[in-house]
């Protein structure tokens, strides 16, 4: 299939922005950061100009590898649960030292918090907050081990910038406090950990 790239104008980013349903049919939008391709008329979080990419039909979409918007149903069919649930873990875990809070990651996937959550613990086994507290306390964990990083800025680096709700939340899930974790598994202990 030969791609013809289409211009973003200005007239076809309004009616992105806009959720013109009159441009639906004329061209198809996707979002390279989320791999998500929509209608012009979705009424999802409009995104960021530089990280569009245009299509004259959906199959040119999907031949690029974008996926159906759950919301605006570009090629008429859902996405099915497990690839929507994809998208989100594979956001989440390139995205986990930024503030990710449910509805965030409902308009990054073009979905509702309420059916992101439940679609999410049916699939995962766990809720999206429950996602992101794991792959957070496993990427300190690596840092912990690996970097000669502060604790506080272990915590800041994964993405909670609170650092006694770190220690917290990390004690609940390895039993340890990130000091004692360090001591505990790290070669090459770190001397600024008494300190907390």
């Amino acid at each position: 299939m030969h791609l013809h790239p289409i211009e973003l104008t200005r007239e076809r980013w309004n009616a992105i922005v806009g959720n013109d349903p009159a441009y639906d049919g004329e061209f198809f939008y996707a979002v390279k950061t989320t791999g998500i391709f929509c209608r012009p008329s979705c009424k999802s979080r409009p995104p960021k100009m530089e990280n569009i990419r245009l299509f004259e039909n959906a199959e040119q979409a999907l031949s690029e590898n974008f996926r159906p918007c759950k919301r605006c149903r570009p090629t008429g069919q859902r996405l099915p649960d497990d690839e929507w649930i994809e998208l989100v873990t594979d956001y989440i875990d390139n995205n986990y030292s930024a503030s990710l809070a449910l509805q965030t990651l409902a308009e990054v996937s073009h979905g509702s918090p309420y059916h992101l959550h439940r679609t999410f613990k049916k699939i995962k086994g766990v809720t999206p907050v429950e996602y992101i507290q794991q792959i957070r306390i496993a990427k300190a964990q690596q840092l912990l081990l690996h970097s000669g990083l502060e604790v506080a800025k272990v915590g800041a680096s994964v993405g909670m910038a609170n650092t006694a709700y770190f220690i917290t939340l990390f004690k609940k899930r390895t039993g340890v406090t990130p000091a004692q974790y360090r001591k505990e598994h790290a070669s090459i202990p770190y001397e600024g950990d008494d300190l907390l």
